[in-house]
Protein backbone atom coordinates (compact mmCIF):
# COMPACT_ATOMS: atom_id res chain seq x y z
CA UNK A 1 0.00 0.00 0.00
CA UNK A 2 1.34 3.45 -0.95
CA UNK A 3 0.17 6.53 0.93
CA UNK A 4 -0.18 9.83 -0.92
CA UNK A 5 0.55 12.57 1.59
CA UNK A 6 -0.08 16.32 1.34
CA UNK A 7 1.51 18.09 4.29
CA UNK A 8 1.32 21.67 5.52
CA UNK A 9 3.99 22.39 8.10
CA UNK A 10 3.66 25.73 9.88
CA UNK A 11 6.31 27.93 8.25
CA UNK A 12 8.94 25.16 8.33
CA UNK A 13 7.88 24.48 4.75
CA UNK A 14 9.35 27.87 3.87
CA UNK A 15 12.59 26.99 5.61
CA UNK A 16 13.12 23.52 4.22
CA UNK A 17 15.93 23.34 1.67
CA UNK A 18 16.97 26.97 2.24
CA UNK A 19 20.08 28.58 3.69
CA UNK A 20 20.16 30.79 6.78
CA UNK A 21 21.60 33.62 4.72
CA UNK A 22 18.73 33.56 2.19
CA UNK A 23 17.05 36.96 2.01
CA UNK A 24 13.63 35.33 2.39
CA UNK A 25 14.65 33.59 5.63
CA UNK A 26 16.10 36.80 7.09
CA UNK A 27 12.92 38.71 6.30
CA UNK A 28 10.45 36.09 7.51
CA UNK A 29 12.15 35.23 10.79
CA UNK A 30 11.39 38.68 12.20
CA UNK A 31 7.66 37.87 12.29
CA UNK A 32 7.81 34.19 13.21
CA UNK A 33 6.62 33.28 16.73
CA UNK A 34 9.72 31.13 17.23
CA UNK A 35 13.46 31.67 17.05
CA UNK A 36 15.50 30.59 14.03
CA UNK A 37 19.24 30.16 14.53
CA UNK A 38 22.18 29.57 12.20
CA UNK A 39 23.87 26.17 12.30
CA UNK A 40 26.89 24.67 10.54
CA UNK A 41 26.78 24.81 6.77
CA UNK A 42 24.60 27.95 6.88
CA UNK A 43 21.58 25.79 7.76
CA UNK A 44 18.64 27.33 9.62
CA UNK A 45 17.25 25.58 12.69
CA UNK A 46 14.13 26.24 14.76
CA UNK A 47 14.85 26.77 18.45
CA UNK A 48 12.18 25.83 20.98
CA UNK A 49 11.95 25.48 24.74
CA UNK A 50 10.20 22.40 26.11
CA UNK A 51 10.01 21.52 29.81
CA UNK A 52 12.69 24.07 30.58
CA UNK A 53 15.13 22.72 28.01
CA UNK A 54 16.17 24.50 24.81
CA UNK A 55 16.19 22.27 21.74
CA UNK A 56 16.90 22.95 18.08
CA UNK A 57 15.29 21.21 15.11
CA UNK A 58 16.11 21.42 11.43
CA UNK A 59 13.11 22.00 9.11
CA UNK A 60 13.47 18.43 7.83
CA UNK A 61 13.02 17.14 11.39
CA UNK A 62 9.85 19.20 11.85
CA UNK A 63 8.44 17.80 8.61
CA UNK A 64 9.49 14.31 9.69
CA UNK A 65 7.43 14.68 12.88
CA UNK A 66 4.34 15.47 10.82
CA UNK A 67 5.02 12.59 8.43
CA UNK A 68 5.59 10.22 11.37
CA UNK A 69 2.19 11.11 12.79
CA UNK A 70 0.53 10.59 9.41
CA UNK A 71 2.33 7.28 9.01
CA UNK A 72 1.15 6.20 12.46
CA UNK A 73 -2.47 7.19 11.76
CA UNK A 74 -2.48 5.53 8.32
CA UNK A 75 -1.00 2.32 9.72
CA UNK A 76 -3.62 2.26 12.46
CA UNK A 77 -6.51 2.75 10.03
CA UNK A 78 -5.23 0.22 7.47
CA UNK A 79 -4.28 -2.41 10.03
CA UNK A 80 -0.69 -2.80 8.85
CA UNK A 81 2.47 -0.71 8.83
CA UNK A 82 2.74 1.80 6.02
CA UNK A 83 6.29 1.83 4.69
CA UNK A 84 6.03 3.41 1.22
CA UNK A 85 4.76 6.89 0.42
CA UNK A 86 4.43 9.42 -2.37
CA UNK A 87 4.93 12.92 -0.97
CA UNK A 88 3.70 16.09 -2.67
CA UNK A 89 5.46 19.46 -2.79
CA UNK A 90 4.71 22.85 -4.39
CA UNK A 91 5.29 22.83 -8.14
CA UNK A 92 8.00 25.48 -7.88
CA UNK A 93 10.02 23.77 -5.16
CA UNK A 94 13.73 23.77 -6.01
CA UNK A 95 15.83 20.61 -6.24
CA UNK A 96 17.28 21.34 -2.80
CA UNK A 97 13.80 21.66 -1.30
CA UNK A 98 12.69 18.40 -2.91
CA UNK A 99 15.76 16.56 -1.65
CA UNK A 100 15.17 17.93 1.86
CA UNK A 101 11.54 16.80 1.72
CA UNK A 102 12.65 13.31 0.74
CA UNK A 103 15.13 13.37 3.64
CA UNK A 104 12.24 14.22 5.98
CA UNK A 105 10.42 11.13 4.76
CA UNK A 106 13.46 8.99 5.44
CA UNK A 107 13.76 10.39 8.97
CA UNK A 108 10.10 9.47 9.48
CA UNK A 109 10.86 5.89 8.47
CA UNK A 110 9.16 6.11 5.08
CA UNK A 111 10.42 4.87 1.76
CA UNK A 112 9.60 7.89 -0.42
CA UNK A 113 8.89 6.37 -3.80
CA UNK A 114 8.39 9.64 -5.54
CA UNK A 115 8.06 13.39 -5.02
CA UNK A 116 5.24 14.85 -7.12
CA UNK A 117 3.80 18.33 -7.50
CA UNK A 118 0.75 19.25 -5.43
CA UNK A 119 -1.36 20.46 -8.42
CA UNK A 120 -0.67 17.16 -10.19
CA UNK A 121 -1.89 15.26 -7.12
CA UNK A 122 -5.03 17.41 -7.05
CA UNK A 123 -5.66 16.71 -10.74
CA UNK A 124 -5.21 12.98 -10.12
CA UNK A 125 -7.77 13.04 -7.31
CA UNK A 126 -10.19 14.90 -9.57
CA UNK A 127 -9.66 12.85 -12.72
CA UNK A 128 -9.15 9.26 -11.60
CA UNK A 129 -12.80 8.41 -12.31
CA UNK A 130 -13.07 10.59 -15.43
CA UNK A 131 -13.39 8.71 -18.70
CA UNK A 132 -14.22 9.77 -22.23
CA UNK A 133 -13.25 13.00 -23.98
CA UNK A 134 -10.08 14.85 -23.11
CA UNK A 135 -10.43 17.53 -20.43
CA UNK A 136 -8.12 20.44 -19.74
CA UNK A 137 -8.19 21.46 -16.09
CA UNK A 138 -6.72 24.52 -14.39
CA UNK A 139 -5.70 23.86 -10.78
CA UNK A 140 -5.37 26.98 -8.61
CA UNK A 141 -3.78 26.07 -5.29
CA UNK A 142 -3.43 28.97 -2.86
CA UNK A 143 -2.14 27.31 0.28
CA UNK A 144 -0.69 28.42 3.57
CA UNK A 145 2.73 29.23 2.19
CA UNK A 146 2.77 28.64 -1.56
CA UNK A 147 0.76 29.31 -4.71
CA UNK A 148 0.60 26.90 -7.65
CA UNK A 149 -1.32 27.23 -10.92
CA UNK A 150 -1.14 24.31 -13.32
CA UNK A 151 -2.92 23.27 -16.52
CA UNK A 152 -3.37 19.49 -16.72
CA UNK A 153 -4.78 17.46 -19.59
CA UNK A 154 -6.84 14.41 -18.51
CA UNK A 155 -7.79 11.65 -20.94
CA UNK A 156 -8.93 8.18 -19.89
CA UNK A 157 -6.89 8.20 -16.71
CA UNK A 158 -3.77 9.64 -18.34
CA UNK A 159 -2.53 12.93 -16.88
CA UNK A 160 -0.24 15.32 -18.70
CA UNK A 161 0.98 18.62 -17.22
CA UNK A 162 0.82 21.21 -19.99
CA UNK A 163 1.94 24.30 -18.11
CA UNK A 164 2.68 25.43 -14.58
CA UNK A 165 3.31 28.65 -12.71
CA UNK A 166 3.23 30.00 -9.20
CA UNK A 167 5.16 31.38 -6.27
CA UNK A 168 6.91 29.39 -3.53
CA UNK A 169 6.62 32.33 -1.16
CA UNK A 170 2.98 33.39 -1.42
CA UNK A 171 0.15 32.07 0.71
CA UNK A 172 -2.20 32.61 3.61
CA UNK A 173 0.73 33.09 5.96
CA UNK A 174 1.62 36.26 4.04
CA UNK A 175 -1.82 37.66 4.84
CA UNK A 176 -1.18 36.86 8.49
CA UNK A 177 2.22 38.59 8.25
CA UNK A 178 0.65 41.74 6.81
CA UNK A 179 -1.90 41.88 9.62
CA UNK A 180 0.72 41.18 12.30
CA UNK A 181 2.93 43.97 10.96
CA UNK A 182 -0.02 46.38 10.72
CA UNK A 183 -1.12 45.82 14.32
CA UNK A 184 2.47 45.72 15.58
CA UNK A 185 2.98 49.21 14.21
CA UNK A 186 -0.34 50.35 15.67
CA UNK A 187 0.62 48.99 19.10
CA UNK A 188 3.99 50.71 18.83
CA UNK A 189 2.36 54.06 18.03
CA UNK A 190 -0.11 53.79 20.89
CA UNK A 191 2.06 52.34 23.65
CA UNK A 192 5.68 53.02 22.55
CA UNK A 193 6.62 49.34 22.77
CA UNK A 194 7.79 47.13 19.89
CA UNK A 195 6.37 43.62 20.06
CA UNK A 196 9.08 42.22 17.80
CA UNK A 197 11.31 41.83 20.85
CA UNK A 198 8.84 39.44 22.52
CA UNK A 199 8.14 36.17 20.68
CA UNK A 200 5.25 35.25 22.96
CA UNK A 201 3.49 38.54 22.18
CA UNK A 202 4.04 38.05 18.45
CA UNK A 203 2.67 34.51 18.68
CA UNK A 204 -0.47 35.66 20.49
CA UNK A 205 -0.95 38.53 18.06
CA UNK A 206 -0.59 36.17 15.09
CA UNK A 207 -3.23 33.82 16.53
CA UNK A 208 -5.61 36.76 16.94
CA UNK A 209 -4.86 37.91 13.38
CA UNK A 210 -5.71 34.47 11.99
CA UNK A 211 -9.10 34.62 13.72
CA UNK A 212 -9.66 38.16 12.48
CA UNK A 213 -8.83 37.12 8.90
CA UNK A 214 -11.49 34.42 8.99
CA UNK A 215 -14.04 36.84 10.43
CA UNK A 216 -13.42 39.32 7.62
CA UNK A 217 -14.26 36.66 5.03
CA UNK A 218 -17.92 36.98 6.05
CA UNK A 219 -18.11 40.36 7.82
CA UNK A 220 -17.37 43.95 6.83
CA UNK A 221 -15.59 44.66 10.11
CA UNK A 222 -13.73 42.66 12.75
CA UNK A 223 -12.43 43.34 16.24
CA UNK A 224 -9.03 42.29 17.53
CA UNK A 225 -8.84 41.76 21.29
CA UNK A 226 -5.77 40.44 23.10
CA UNK A 227 -5.58 40.66 26.88
CA UNK A 228 -2.18 41.47 28.41
CA UNK A 229 -0.46 41.38 25.05
CA UNK A 230 2.73 43.03 26.29
CA UNK A 231 3.76 43.87 29.86
CA UNK A 232 0.14 43.69 31.01
CA UNK A 233 -1.17 46.02 28.30
CA UNK A 234 -4.52 44.99 26.82
CA UNK A 235 -4.75 45.59 23.09
CA UNK A 236 -8.19 46.26 21.61
CA UNK A 237 -8.65 47.56 18.10
CA UNK A 238 -10.68 46.94 14.93
CA UNK A 239 -10.28 46.87 11.17
CA UNK A 240 -12.71 47.06 8.27
CA UNK A 241 -12.69 44.76 5.29
CA UNK A 242 -12.00 47.79 3.08
CA UNK A 243 -8.85 48.56 5.08
CA UNK A 244 -7.89 44.88 5.02
CA UNK A 245 -8.25 44.81 1.23
CA UNK A 246 -6.12 47.94 1.00
CA UNK A 247 -3.35 46.43 3.13
CA UNK A 248 -3.34 43.21 1.09
CA UNK A 249 -3.92 44.77 -2.34
CA UNK A 250 -0.41 44.05 -3.60
CA UNK A 251 -0.56 40.48 -2.34
CA UNK A 252 -3.96 39.89 -3.99
CA UNK A 253 -2.54 41.26 -7.23
CA UNK A 254 0.33 38.78 -7.00
CA UNK A 255 -2.25 36.01 -6.54
CA UNK A 256 -3.77 36.86 -9.92
CA UNK A 257 -0.51 37.14 -11.85
CA UNK A 258 -0.13 33.38 -12.47
CA UNK A 259 -3.69 33.33 -13.83
CA UNK A 260 -2.96 36.15 -16.27
CA UNK A 261 -0.62 33.89 -18.22
CA UNK A 262 -3.56 31.51 -18.77
CA UNK A 263 -6.00 34.21 -19.86
CA UNK A 264 -5.44 33.35 -23.53
CA UNK A 265 -4.01 29.88 -23.04
CA UNK A 266 -4.94 27.78 -26.09
CA UNK A 267 -5.93 24.83 -23.93
CA UNK A 268 -8.45 26.90 -21.98
CA UNK A 269 -9.91 28.86 -24.91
Amino acid sequence: MVAVVVVRRFDSKRLIGRKWSDEIVQKDRLLWPFKVVQKAGDRPAIQVTFKGETTEFFPEEISAMVLSKLKQDASHLLGFEVKDAVVTVPAYFSDAQRVSTKDAGAIAGLNVLRIINEPTAAAMAYGLDKRGDEQNVLIYDFGGGTLDCTVVSIYNGVFEVKSTGGDTHLGGEDIDNILVEHFRQEFKRKYKHDLVSNQRSIRRLRTACERLKRTLSTSTQANLEVDALYEGIDFYTKITRARFNELCAELFQRCMQPLDQYGHHPLLA
